[in-house]
């Protein structure tokens, strides 16, 4: 049960993210309407998907960091070229939870049924390609050989992370230096790839590249982190699907794997839902209760900061502007929010 201290922190959190996108509303609502001329098709089941992603909504996390990158090193966020790369940046993330939903034989996303339940694995695995293969062919229009190295990069990292992902599935014995490689090439690449575009786009210096580099790269770990706590502690209603799915889909992250170390009596409850891949035997507020004793949740919640601490201080190379003022904000709301 949230405390009225932590609620009140969530409440910031939540008016801090509303500061920080209603300073580029205008922007946001220029990359979804780029999302909906890029997605257009004459292959009509397409064009229905598409639109039926856009729909479906998101944070517009990814193109909110590209535009304000952007701003933050003195460029022009609302230009259509900027307009165009943050939308690209949307497409490569939107086209990971398509392909994702279909290897984790995921029914619900934000609280909608995903692609492969409504249409089947193989319509979702084509259309995922369809969306990277989209983003690529828009991104040439830059002709910029440094922004593709840095798109066909981050491409190749995301899929080298599942497949890595893949093969520790049902496994309990994994390091944490093995769930941070997973997690930078999923998450953190793609997070500081949109940062290093956008200050590409806005004519930054090579130090100021770096520093936006970095910054995403640091908070692309501290959102996954997040991510995999709210997996043991929010409600299925607050992040969109089924909570505690990582777990029976074989996924052990951080929390599990302090816990593990901590509390070897934990081990057998852990492997016997990977192997059931079900609640059934174990009860959830079981595991939840030894991760909390065991402080394994507080102790992922300090590395989630520690890393939000990072992101914020690689920002000492920007000007001070309420561009980058608001990039210094958005660790503060990925650590603090509830979905």
């Amino acid at each position: 049960m949230q405390t009225s201290s932590e609620a009140a922190i969530l409440e910031e959190a939540k008016i801090s993210a509303q500061r920080i996108f209603h300073l580029i509303s205008h922007e946001l609502k220029q990359v979804e309407a780029e999302f909906e001329r890029q997605a257009r098709s004459n292959v009509q089941v397409i064009s229905y998907i598409g639109d039926y992603l856009r729909n479906s909504g998101g944070k517009r996390v990814r193109p909110a960091l590209t535009i304000l990158s952007n701003y933050a090193v003195g460029g022009d966020g609302s230009r259509h070229n900027s307009i165009r790369m943050a939308t690209v940046m949307e497409f490569l993330h939107t086209a990971t939870l398509v392909h994702d939903d279909v290897i984790d034989n995921s029914d619900t996303r934000r609280n909608q049924r995903t692609i492969n339940a409504l249409f089947g694995n193989e319509t979702a695995v084509l259309m995922g390609d369809w969306l990277y293969m989209s983003a690529f062919e828009t991104s040439l229009a830059e002709r910029s050989l440094e922004i593709l190295d840095i798109l066909t990069a981050v491409t190749r990292k995301m899929t080298e992370g599942e497949l890595l992902q893949l093969t520790q599935l049902g496994e309990s014995e994994i390091l944490q230096e093995q769930y941070f490689d997973i997690v930078q090439r999923k998450t953190a690449f793609l997070f500081s790839a949109c940062c290093e575009v956008g200050a590409i786009l806005g004519g930054s210096t090579s130090n100021q590249q770096l520093a936006l580099r970095n910054y995403g790269l640091n908070l692309g770990m501290a959102f996954q982190l997040t991510d995999d706590l709210l997996d043991f502690t929010a409600s299925d209603d607050a992040i969109g699907k089924a909570a505690g799915v990582d777990l029976i889909g074989g996924k052990v992250t951080l929390p599990l794997i302090y816990l593990l170390e901590a509390d070897l009596s934990a081990r057998d409850i852990v492997k016997k839902v990977l192997r059931d891949g079900c609640y059934d035997g174990v009860s959830r507020k079981d595991i939840l209760a030894a991760l909390d004793k065991s402080g394994s949740l507080e102790r992922a919640r300090q590395l989630a900061d520690d890393f939000a601490e990072a992101a914020r201080n690689s920002l000492q190379a920007l000007p001070e502007t309420e561009y980058t003022e608001a990039l210094r904000t958005i660790p503060t709301y990925v650590i603090q929010r509830d979905h």
